[in-house]
């Protein structure tokens, strides 16, 4: 399961990435559902640094 996840993520990553670079070449604006979706990853890649971060603390036993 987190092989997938970790593939979902990745692939999903690159798209958004690849299309905002194109865009802003073409000196174009970005789709709305560009702009979601990238602040989507964003969001997702900040929640789980953060709950990742309190495990390891957690499991270290220092929260």
């Amino acid at each position: 399961m987190f092989e997938f996840a970790a593939l979902s993520y990745g692939l999903l990553a690159s798209i958004i990435l690849s299309a905002a670079q194109r865009n802003r070449k073409l000196a174009r604006p970005h789709p709305p559902l560009l702009l979601y979706m990238g602040y989507l990853l964003c969001g997702l890649s900040g929640g789980l640094a953060l709950a990742l971060g309190y495990l390891a603390l957690t499991i270290a036993g220092l929260a």
